[in-house]
């Protein structure tokens, strides 16, 4: 093969992180630990392919056994840029480095955005202010569905939502609405990351989001590494909302995914598939149904049940794959607030063909996948970043 690995899978636990980051003081997350402040409200996980892989090597999990053989390579990233939500995190993995952080709106958005985006949408705007999408649905889609303004609502990450009855808004007049707003929130002020449109059906007691979701993302603000893969005619297969994450930004498939699962589905579907090149899942549900929702108990069996589907992995790896686990910030379920967690995640990195794992160095950036993605495929390796291809050994 010309390529030391043909397949690279690359899988983002996302918000499974390892343990406050050197800076974590900075960012009012002293004491943030994803993974074992879970364990410990869990008494202990059961994770027995995490351990294999040597989850508890990088640092002791409560109920996972550190592995004496560890098959993975297995080390800890501290994340270089300045901001700790997930288009940050993922940008940086393939290659970038975000000095300046997106915006959160936790008391809401300021009055002059939506103002504007009611002058020219036409419609009034309630709510503004961070909630749950299935809540905020159920306190003001009657008065939505009454009134026709249109429901916008916020949540720890850099967004701004916007939901609207299908029967009372057409999808396409909410479309065009969500392009004011991204066109709006361009402005350096704003600085959001994703405008996305929430359209939702049913009557009062029983409203449900539709599929009909859609991301009004940021571009990443330079060529990253899959964009260096897919112009080389590599192939690239988002899974989950990679593709939203960097606005289709060198994506040649695109599998969109309802739940972990789901998204465990389509991985092992792409599995079977013969390609060169990267495939990348998101695996959302630990981040926006349990960790911002402080629920450690779900986290932890959402963790319990992804690490059940890992054998189907296993099983279908050739010699000449490698598998890559890591997470993009932390979300720690009983630290202070909704927010995301500035923390270490964890780095397992695995292939049939290894003889057996051992630690590797601290990477001091999550770009270090990108790079080592790229040095595989022999592309441009990005700006930012260190291989550790050659640590594979």
């Amino acid at each position: 093969m010309p390529y030391p690995y043909k397949r690279i899978f690359l899988i983002v636990m996302d918000s499974v992180g390892i343990g406050e980051a050197e800076d974590a003081e900075k960012f009012g997350d002293k004491g943030a630990h994803t993974l074992g402040h879970i364990a410990e409200k869990m008494n202990g996980l059961h994770m027995p392919n995490m351990a294999k892989l040597g989850l508890s090597n990088i640092y002791p999990i409560q109920g996972i056994e550190k592995a004496a053989s560890p098959l993975a390579f297995y080390t800890k990233m501290q994340e270089a840029s300045n901001g700790k939500d997930t288009m940050t995190g993922h940008w940086e993995i393939m290659g970038l480095n975000i000095k300046t952080p997106f915006k959160v709106f936790p008391d809401g958005f300021p009055d002059e955005l939506l103002t504007e985006i009611e002058k020219q949408s036409g419609r009034k705007i309630i709510g503004n202010k961070p909630a749950s999408g299935t809540e905020i649905l159920d306190e003001l889609g009657e008065e939505h569905m009454n009134t026709g303004a249109l429901i916008v609502y916020t949540s720890a990450d850099s967004v701004l939502q916007i939901a609207a009855h299908e029967e009372i808004v057409p999808i396409e007049e909410l479309y065009k609405i969500c392009k004011i707003a991204r066109e709006l929130t361009l402005d350096e002020k704003y600085m959001v990351g994703r405008i996305i449109a929430r359209p939702f059906l049913g009557e009062p007691g029983s409203f449900k989001r539709t599929a009909n979701r859609h991301d009004y993302a940021l571009k990443p603000f330079d060529r990253t590494v899959m964009n260096e893969l897919k112009d080389s005619q590599f192939d690239c297969i988002a899974i989950g909302k990679i593709s939203d994450i960097y606005d289709g930004e060198g994506v040649t498939q695109s599998l969109r995914t309802v739940s972990n699962m789901d998204g465990m589905d389509k991985l092992v579907q792409t599995l079977d598939i013969d390609f060169t090149g990267l495939s990348f899942l998101n695996l959302v549900d630990f981040d926006a149904l349990y960790g911002h929702r402080r629920d450690p108990i779900g986290y932890g069996q959402a963790l319990e049940e992804f690490d059940a589907r890992l054998p189907e992995v296993f099983d279908k790896l050739r010699e000449d794959d490698l598998l890559i686990l890591t997470a993009d910030h932390g979300n720690d379920p009983v630290h202070p607030g909704t927010d995301h967690t500035r923390e270490y995640v964890p780095l397992l990195i695995y292939s049939p063909s290894h003889k057996e794992g051992k630690e590797l160095p601290l990477r001091e950036t999550f770009a270090d996948i990108g790079a080592t993605v790229a040095e595989n495929f022999g592309v441009k390796l990005p700006n930012f970043g260190k291989s550790f291809l050659n640590e594979l050994k």
